[in-house]
């Protein structure tokens, strides 16, 4: 294997070689690597190693917060220094650091007794896409009254940029919603059956909705550009018992209603969008 840190390497390489060895705590110092005296010091270069992989895990215990009280101090720390040597940052942007970490999770055998964590950490990151989302101006609920009701199977929403759907086989939304209740936590069935749940932000704070059964494949099916009528017949292939009616009201209730279209001519889209 050819010597990365070579003086005569390509300024690239050296800088890969680098940051390979920052975040493996078995590697050696680079070769030409010296301190202010001019002089070789692993010493020096195990304190960087440790301040960037440290700066990794204080990322992730601020990204994730309810995984965290979930799991323990020292538990998190151990699957954040793991997740930090593992996967390090592939942008300079810290707010994208931590969208693979549910995946991680799912695959860190000592969090195998704990199934559900994975989708905690996915519901967390959601929030946090949420939050850092676009702004949109909501329509009100009044609106949906303006549409007439032949118009409707054929009309297209545009949904708020915040909206984020999570499905779990468990019940994470309610096991989110109680993680500061200790004593709620242990009476609550993580066998009970999933539930998929909506984040949005169209005011200053995330909301988090758990969603009926068909709710879901309604909602993402309208943000697909699928009309209402048939994203209906999909969340009806789901559960017969879907209501559409309340669940339009609740989508302009819930804030995340920001334009309206209806099909003409096959594809075109006549917009009816927040003024």
């Amino acid at each position: 294997m050819p010597d990365r840190t070579h003086p005569d390497t390509p300024f690239a390489e050296r800088l890969e070689a680098f940051a390979d060895a920052l975040l493996d705590p078995d590697a050696p110092p680079p070769e030409g690597l010296v301190g202010p005296d001019g002089h070789p010091s692993a010493r020096r270069f195990a304190v960087y190693r440790n301040n960037v992989v440290t700066g990794l895990i204080e990322t992730l215990k601020a990204a994730f917060p309810v995984t965290r009280r979930l799991v323990g101090d020292d538990f998190f720390a151990a699957l954040a220094r793991a997740h930090a040597i593992q996967i390090p940052p592939t942008s300079p942007v810290m707010l994208d650091y931590g969208a693979t970490f549910a995946d991680f999770v799912g695959g860190f055998e000592p969090a195998a007794p704990l199934p559900y964590l994975r989708d905690v950490v996915r519901l967390e990151r959601a929030w946090t896409e949420a939050y850092h989302a676009a702004e949109a101006l909501p329509l009100s609920p009044g609106f949906l009254a303006r549409i007439p009701l032949d118009e409707l199977p054929r009309a297209c929403l545009l949904l708020h940029p915040s909206v984020r759907l999570v499905r779990s086989i468990f019940p994470a939304g309610t096991l989110w919603s109680l993680h500061e209740d200790v004593e709620a936590l242990r009476d609550l069935d993580l066998n009970r059956g999933g539930e998929d749940v909506m984040l949005s932000r169209p005011d200053a704070d995330v909301a988090l909705n758990i969603l009926p059964p068909g709710a879901a494949d309604f909602i993402a099916a309208l943000r697909d550009g699928i009309t209402i009528g048939d994203a209906l017949t999909l969340s009806h292939a789901v559960d017969t018992r879907f209501d559409m009616a309340g669940g339009l009201v609740g989508l302009f209730e819930a804030g995340v209603v920001v334009g309206i279209g209806v099909q003409q001519d096959g594809n075109t889209l006549a917009a009816r969008e927040a003024a």
